[in-house]
This record gives C-alpha cells, sequence and structure tokens, in this order.
C-alpha cells in the first residue's frame, strides 16, 4: 500500500502519537520523513507548505497540506470509515468530537501552560499554577465519572476519543497527577492502561512514567556576577544557550516568537493626588478591629476620598462550577497573585459564602479611580467577575454589604461567610 502522505512531527508529542496510532489502527500507511525541530519547520520550502511554521503538519500524497493534530487524526480517521474511530453513527461521530475537545480544553491545555512555566518558557506564577491544577482535577474527575461505567469513552471499541485522551493523560500522569491524585482516578488509569498496552498502539505510545509528586516549580539559578571585560558578552551567550534549550525541551512549542510590546504608563498613575492613602488604609485594616469604635471602619469613614477612589463589589459569575469550600478559597487567592501589578491601586476582601457544592464567591474591592476595569485587568481572567459599584455613603444597603465583607461576617440569600482572603 502507498503512503497516504507525510507527517513531519517530533514522535514524542501527544498529537503525534494520536495520528500515528490513527493510521496504525486503520490500516493506512504514513511516512515519517527525518525532521529536526525549529531548524526545518523554519525553511522556506516548509513555510511554503505550512505557512505558520507548526507541527505535526501532513502533507497527503496529492499535495494536501493540513496542520492542528486533531484535524489531521480526523482527516485520516475518516480515510478509513470502516475501521470505526469516529464510532458507527452519526451520533457516535458526535460523541467522539465532544470528548476530543474536552480532553484537550479541560485537561491537555492545563498540563501544557504548567509544564511551560515549570521549565522557565513561561513566567511562573503560583496562583495560575493552582488555579490550572484545581481546574484540571475538575475534567479528569469529570472523566473518572464517565469512565467507572465504560471501558471505553464511546461504545464498545476504541475510537479517536480514546487515543486522544490517552496521548493527553499520559503527560498528564507524568506531570500533574501524582500518586495522591491517581487514587481518585482508579478508573482513568484503567483506562489509560487499557489504550496504550493495544498491541498496534504500544510501541507508539511507549512506556508510562507515573510521577510520585506532581512537578513542582524550582527557580533558575542566579548567575554569579560576571568578571569583566568579557562578561556582557558571555552572559548574553548563556542566556541564548539557556533560552534555546527550553524552546528544544518543549516539543509542542511552534517556535514563533512574539516580540514584547512596550509597556505603557498605567492610567491610574495620572489620576490627581488623592488624600485618601491606600496604605495607611491598609495598616489600618490590618491593625484594628473592623468594626466598633476606632476601629477599621470607622477610619476608613473618616479618610476616605470619593473623587479619588470608589468601593465595589465583585461577584464570581460562575458559582455553579463551584464544590469545595477550600477549592474556591484557593481560587481568590490565585486571582489576588493575578492582580499583583495592581497592588498599589487595589484593596479587596473577598470571600466564600456557603457550604461544599452550594457556594458563592462575592466581596468588596476599594480601588483607584472610578473604573473597576483600569485597577483590574492586568489580570487574566479578571472578566470571570462582574463588579457594581457600591456608594456606602448614600446607600445601607451597599454600606451593609461592604461591612460585612470587611469583617467576614457577610451574609448573602442565606448563605454565611465560611472563608476568605484580602488583597492589600
Amino acid at each position: 500500500m502507498a503512503p497516504v502522505g507525510k507527517l513531519y512531527c517530533v514522535p514524542t508529542m501527544p498529537q503525534s502519537k494520536t495520528i500515528i496510532s490513527v493510521c496504525a489502527l486503520a490500516g493506512l500507511e504514513l511516512e515519517l520523513p527525518e525532521y529536526k525541530h525549529y531548524s526545518d519547520n523554519q525553511q522556506p520550502e516548509f513555510l511554503a507548505k505550512f505557512p505558520h511554521g507548526k507541527i505535526p503538519a501532513f502533507e497527503g500524497a496529492n499535495g494536501f497540506a493540513l496542520t492542528e493534530g486533531t484535524s489531521i487524526a480526523l482527516y485520516l480517521a475518516k480515510l478509513a470509515p470502516n475501521s470505526g474511530l469516529l464510532g458507527s453513527t452519526s451520533e457516535d461521530a458526535a460523541v467522539v468530537d465532544q470528548w476530543i475537545h474536552f480532553a484537550e480544553s479541560e485537561i491537555g491545555v492545563h498540563t501544557g501552560v504548567i509544564q511551560g512555566m515549570l521549565m522557565n518558557a513561561i513566567p511562573y506564577s503560583k496562583g495560575i499554577h493552582t488555579a490550572l491544577v484545581e481546574r484540571q482535577l475538575r475534567g479528569l474527575i469529570t472523566l473518572e465519572t464517565h469512565l467507572s461505567t465504560r471501558t471505553f469513552l464511546v461504545g464498545d471499541r476504541i475510537t479517536l476519543a480514546d487515543i486522544t485522551t490517552a496521548s493527553i493523560l499520559q503527560r498528564v500522569v507524568a506531570v500533574t497527577a501524582d500518586a495522591d491524585v491517581r487514587v481518585k482516578l482508579v478508573n482513568t488509569v484503567r483506562f489509560l492502561e487499557t489504550i496504550v498496552h493495544q498491541p498496534k498502539l504500544e510501541a507508539i505510545f511507549g512506556p508510562t512514567e507515573y510521577t510520585e509528586k506532581a512537578l513542582q516549580y524550582v527557580p533558575p539559578k542566579k548567575e554569579k556576577a560576571p568578571a569583566p571585560p568579557a562578561a556582557p558578552k558571555e552572559k548574553k551567550e548563556k542566556e541564548k544557550e539557556k533560552a534555546k534549550k527550553a524552546q528544544e525541551d518543549d516539543d509542542e512549542d511552534d517556535g514563533n516568537l512574539v516580540p514584547e510590546e512596550p509597556k505603557e504608563k498605567n492610567p491610574l498613575d495620572l489620576l490627581p493626588k488623592s488624600t485618601f492613602n491606600l496604605e495607611d488604609w491598609k495598616r489600618a485594616y490590618s491593625n484594628k478591629d473592623t468594626r466598633g469604635a476606632d476601629g477599621a471602619l470607622e477610619w476608613f469613614y473618616a479618610n476616605f476620598d470619593k473623587e479619588g477612589f470608589s468601593v465595589w463589589r465583585v461577584d464570581f459569575k460562575y458559582n455553579e462550577e463551584l464544590t469545595q469550600v477550600f477549592m474556591s478559597s484557593n481560587q481568590i487567592g490565585g486571582f489576588f497573585n493575578r492582580l499583583e501589578a495592581s497592588r498599589k491601586y487595589l484593596f479587596g476582601s473577598v470571600g466564600v459564602l456557603g457550604e461544599a457544592n452550594a457556594s458563592i464567591i462575592t466581596g468588596a474591592l476599594i480601588l483607584r479611580g472610578q473604573d473597576s476595569k483600569a485597577a483590574v485587568d492586568c489580570a487574566p481572567d479578571f472578566e470571570s467577575y462582574s463588579y457594581t459599584k457600591l456608594d456606602v455613603f448614600g446607600n445601607q444597603e451597599d454600606k451593609v454589604f461592604f461591612e460585612g465583607a470587611l469583617a467576614w461576617d457577610l451574609e448573602v440569600d442565606g448563605k454565611k461567610w465560611a472563608d476568605g482572603k484580602n488583597f492589600k
């Protein structure tokens, strides 16, 4: 049988394993030409076929060019309709597609970002790391529940959904899903072992490495001050080599670098000087009782500048996704970590109200200026929250909410304050 085409790839990439596995199960011959990443994909002849320079990249025997792992795998699976890789009915095909997208967006993408941060290819953020781990665990639990009554994701035989999910899980159990997490994923691990040990797939997937402890961030070692006069050149060479190595280690990176845009001055720095000192307020809140005579709230009302600052209610938009209280509290901590760039413009007291699987996230912010977005849009997930301006001097209901959020005794719709975080 003549090859259906060529696949330019790094065989250890999850997408590559998926595509090669499809061909193995569908009885299609696929040519794997010699390929050197960050070299071949930057050549003019490669870019003429695949302008983004990204792998995996497929070139059909008829000259048809295609990129994106899932698109290639689907195309090849359709070349062998009797393989059953897309199910046996239109409904099966839709569910196969559903699980492919679920595995990629709810599990796989989180591992990729976490791994990028651990390798220093992406600036590390503890808050983002924690949030991604929590999001991924939610996806894994959903998968675990589905597999508790099934051998395969769709129907009674292996499909593209199984192959895709297994290729993603193989990396997950090596990076984030450690021994403690895998105790909760008995069916998921069983599923992974079933797929990777299929006779035609075992050599493609290779051995599965299970980490005992989730990989953790290790800050790069500080380089010793180089001795002049050769120091500047040596330092630049070391930095170039280090950056190159980080790129080569991450075989899923497409190698396209985007130059960093110059930083713009924050518009909040251009506002007229205020009589309200936010740092003094943070100290008063930390050192005084919140309520009562000479308390933090009394200090606030005596010193607040309504022209230079404003008070806002913040509410998480997706409370139906919240499960355990401690996980929701960690989510608030992650949100606050991502607001770090606005620390000098912002104070916050946000909490989890309610109980497990029946809770909300809400609270109060004190921020510079009259526009909430200017202070919070430094956090990538700021749009996951809604912001409502409060009149704590003229509206009694707003005042009660604000004081309850600061005193951590807020109650909303029968839900009482369970845990919270301060940003100060």
